[in-house]
């Protein structure tokens, strides 16, 4: 298991590579569900931690695959693959 150190780093990692190659994408990130807790002391460890990161890493990645997509039906000029 992942220690808290750990995850922060590849947290810090993705949302820079956010942050450098896809700005457009850095609003959305104050936006999702998992940042905004319920509790008015919520609790940070490992387990939240690591949901925050997925969450964070499936974001990352349907942005850049609907990107990539929007790129080549641009090329293509045929709407599909």
């Amino acid at each position: 298991m992942e220690t808290e150190e750990e995850i922060n780093a590849k947290i810090m990692k993705v949302t820079m590579v956010i942050q450098e190659n896809y700005p457009e994408l850095s609003k959305y990130l104050n936006e999702m569900p998992i940042t905004i807790p319920i509790d008015s002391n919520p609790e940070i460890n490992v387990k939240n931690l690591q949901k925050y990161y997925d969450t964070l890493v499936a974001l990352f990645r349907n942005y850049v695959a609907e990107h990539q997509l929007n790129y080549i039906n641009q090329r293509t000029k045929t709407g599909h693959l």
